[in-house]
């Protein structure tokens, strides 16, 4: 039986503040919020950014939400709303994200680029609890659900499963010690406040479906708006990116 825990996403309280309203993939949480801050030391201009699920944020802003720019971890969903006539245009690629098996420490789960410690495990009954994001709106769910699938293991891990509303959560379930792991987004994995928690390994990227990650502004975006989406895409923006794992347009992937 699959466990499913809810987080609901929105910019709640942010609204007070000043700056364009931004809604980001929860795997840039680390990275965006240290763009974000180069940023504002640059310009002087605040960003208000909410992270969450890639799906649950186009859903809002199919329904009206008032986001300038989106972040999406899925091109597709850029895709749907630019149909929609929601944006600007069909927006610009800014990264390529990976996905990693990650165990806390102390976990009897050992990591392995190939998740045979993994398929051990679970044949030794030391698996109680998994995390990934949910599939059905978090694109690092579908990679994890993707990559077990090819790896065989889907079935075996399935009733082990807890489900995060988006992959910040099931990073958080991951690190917390309420389960002996997880599949999270590589670029969580190397945060400064989750790594020394743990342990990870990249899973093959042939095993899931590519994670192109899209920006794009809506029809809502305003000047600061557009000089952040400008911002991103030159070159002290994309270290950041570099540096925490995703691999950029024009660029080859890195070894780990």
């Amino acid at each position: 039986m699959l466990m499913v825990a809810l987080v609901l996403t929105s910019a709640g309280g942010a609204r007070a503040q000043e700056g364009p309203l931004i809604a980001a993939a929860s795997d840039l949480r680390f990275a965006l919020d240290e763009v974000a801050a180069a940023f504002t030391a640059q310009t002087g201009q605040p960003l208000r950014i909410s992270y969450g699920s890639s799906g649950t944020f186009a859903a809002q802003i199919q329904q009206g939400a008032p986001f300038e720019m989106f972040l999406s971890a899925d091109e597709g969903y850029v895709f749907a709303l630019a149909d929609a006539g929601l944006t600007r245009d069909r927006g610009t690629l800014y990264a390529q994200g990976r996905i990693v098996l990650f165990a806390p420490s102390g976990s009897p789960l050992e990591v392995d680029e190939g998740l045979d410690g993994l398929e051990r495990a679970l044949e030794a009954g030391l698996i109680d609890r998994l995390a990934i994001a949910n599939p059905e709106h978090a694109p690092y769910g579908r990679a994890a659900e993707q990559a077990l699938r090819t790896r065989g293991l889907w079935e075996a891990v399935a009733p082990h499963l807890v489900l995060g509303e988006n992959v910040s959560q099931a990073a958080q379930f991951a690190t917390s010690g309420s389960a002996q792991g997880g599949i999270i987004a590589y670029s969580l994995a190397l945060a400064p406040t989750i790594a020394p928690l743990g342990r990870h390994a990249l899973i093959p990227e042939d095993w899931h479906a590519p994670l192109r990650q899209r920006m794009v502004l809506t029809v809502h975006a305003g000047e600061e708006a557009a000089a952040f989406y400008a911002y991103l895409q030159t070159e002290p923006a994309r270290a950041i990116l570099r540096r925490y794992g995703f691999i950029l347009p024009g660029e080859e992937p890195l070894a780990p």
